[in-house]
């Protein structure tokens, strides 16, 4: 990078640089990212502005965020939130990045329980929140959110302080610090497998463990919550789930008692949304 880089420049650059570790095309979308996300600069005014010098400090921000990002480092723990519902989310190493497929889990979550005509919602694992927070904010529930790690919950409070939302959070596992009744149980747990951990991708290394993998298959967080929550007299869960899960624990589910377990896919085909009914 020169004295007299342009933002335009820039951009390019770093889009090359990206693609040293990403794919090419990854690596387009992600530069403009960098200038949106990271320098403020969105396309609009890179087209007004993109010959601009670019000032020194932020030469050298953007120097620090590619050393970290060749490391595998995901890009939202470098600037510190993740969007999610057209909103931003503070993150840390301590919380899972937000991912689009999550939004369809909360989608459901909010079907079901306007169906059934709700009151409560738990929402177990909260993590950064985003799940508890947009359903206090979404509906007139009463959200009690959970997670073993006091350090997420602190990042799940700040995030529901950003936004205004009200709710209850509690530390402890899965059901334990809640107390009754249970109307509607929504989850994103931890469901990868430990098989899988060869395969994934570096970035996840990065992110929390405990919030990424489960025994059995990635399918002991899953099938706990299931039990609890039908142990419990809960009207319904609705649980994120990976791929290929669906079928085995929707057995899973009427062996417990459920009156009815049904499994949705995502948009690109893979099991991702278990909802059981009482």
């Amino acid at each position: 990078m020169t004295s007299s880089l342009s933002y335009a420049d820039l951009r390019r650059d770093l889009a090359g640089m990206l693609a040293r570790f990403l794919p090419s095309e990854e690596a387009v979308a992600e530069s403009w990212r960098w200038m949106d996300e990271g320098l403020g600069k969105p396309r609009s005014w890179m087209l007004a502005h993109g010959e601009d010098a670019v000032p020194g400090a932020e030469r050298e921000q953007v120097g620090q965020w590619i050393r970290r990002r060749r490391e595998g480092e995901p890009w939202s723990y470098l600037i510190g939130w993740a969007p999610f519902r057209e909103k931003r989310w503070k993150v840390t190493r301590d919380t899972l990045i937000p991912r689009p497929e999550t939004e369809l889990v909360l989608e459901a979550a909010l079907e079901v329980g306007r169906r059934l005509g709700v009151t409560r919602a738990v929402e177990i694992g909260t993590g950064s929140g985003i799940l508890g927070v947009c359903l206090a904010l979404e509906t007139d529930w009463a959200i009690t959110a959970t997670d073993l790690s006091p350090a997420a919950l602190a990042v799940a409070r700040a995030n529901a302080g950003a936004q205004g939302a009200t709710l209850t959070f509690l530390e402890g596992d899965l059901l334990a610090p809640v107390p009754d009744p249970l109307e509607l149980v929504v989850s994103n747990p931890p469901y990868v497998a430990e098989a899988d951990r060869p395969s994934l991708q570096r970035e996840l290394a990065f992110e929390p463990q405990m919030a990424l993998f489960s025994p059995d298959a990635g399918m002991d967080h899953p099938t706990r919550i299931l039990a609890q929550a039908r142990a419990r007299g809960a009207k319904a869960c609705v649980l994120e789930i990976g791929a290929g899960q669906g079928g085995e624990l929707c057995r899973r589910a009427m062996g417990q008692g459920w009156g009815k377990a049904m499994n949705h896919q995502d948009l690109a085909g893979h099991d991702r949304i278990l909802i059981a009914l009482a």
